[in-house]
């Protein structure tokens, strides 16, 4: 870990990201894409020193209340935060500004957050989203080795379900010839119709590789899956997208449950929940305006 002061901190669409660079080791992580920058080794991970204080001024200078969304880039809830604690700063400051906050992550770790992120649910809005790849609790271990495994994020699910907060699921990646089982997925679905999922980021069955990510991809298979790497490359040569041969039917099973259980699979939907606040929590008053300084 080291720390770093940032020019800026809050998107154009409202996005932050505290940390660059994550711990939990997952095989698959675009993240580690050459692309975008991150010119340090990725376990070693980049903090925002002045983050918190950037995210502050910023939400000031907004004239209505925003959905902040954090976890898009690098878990906020990496290993980290548990001792330095800034993702749950910003959301302190989210609180203070009385705008809402959509978090992607992983880790249980968010329960910590739970007193928070009622709080935010009651006066703006809270959408917590998951992460699930994974039904078998063996392979999760491989495939996300230093995070909790699939199981223990569905309670989380769970908990913010019995607490009123609306969840979203991002099912993916899927990788060919690994986890991209009819067996795995309908597992998965199981998990989201008794969590009560509002809805799923879904775009079929693969995963994307590109220069920095797919080498440690390789890496990864060579040690866990022998002689994987090469059927890779002898089927889908240096793809970006990496589907699996069994996609259109899997696809079309995922959407036909989730559908007849009242998920929410239309992905154009699901970002535009999660990017809108209720009508009656968009303006900010007066009062509220001004004690922001």
């Amino acid at each position: 870990m080291f720390y770093s002061k940032a020019k800026g901190i809050l998107s154009a669409h409202n996005g932050i990201n505290i940390y660059r660079g994550c711990t939990h080791g997952c095989i698959y992580c675009d993240s580690r894409s050459t692309c975008y920058q991150i010119n340090h080794p990725f376990e070693d991970v980049e903090v925002k020193e002045n983050g918190p204080e950037l995210l502050d001024l910023a939400l000031s200078k907004k004239r209505n209340k925003v959905m902040v969304g954090t976890g898009s880039m690098c878990d906020p809830y990496c290993a980290i935060e548990k001792e330095i604690k800034y993702t749950r700063k910003c959301l302190e400051i989210i609180e203070k500004h009385h705008c809402g906050v959509t978090i992607i992550t992983k880790s249980d770790l968010i329960l910590r957050d739970l007193d928070i992120l009622e709080r935010i649910n009651k006066t703006a809005k809270t959408v917590v989203q998951m992460t699930l790849t994974t039904y078998d609790e063996d392979l999760c271990k491989i495939l996300e080795p230093h995070v909790c495994t699939t199981k223990a994020r569905f309670e989380v699910l769970k908990v913010f379900r019995d607490h009123h907060i609306p969840t979203v699921v991002w099912l993916c990646p899927f990788l060919p010839f690994i986890n991209d089982t009819e067996e795995n997925l309908r597992g998965l679905v199981k998990y989201l119709i008794e969590a009560k999922v509002y809805g799923i980021v879904f775009w079929g069955v693969g995963v994307t590789l590109r220069e920095g990510d797919r080498e440690y991809f390789y890496e990864q298979l060579d040690k866990h899956f022998p002689g994987l790497k090469q059927k890779y490359i002898d089927t889908y040569g240096n793809a970006y997208e990496v589907r699996s041969p069994k996609s259109k039917q899997l696809t079309k099973m995922v959407i036909d449950l989730c559908k007849q259980a009242g998920i929410e699979t239309d992905t154009n939907r699901v970002f535009a929940y999660l990017s809108t606040l209720p009508k009656q929590f968009e303006q900010m008053d007066l009062f509220d305006s001004s004690s922001n300084g």
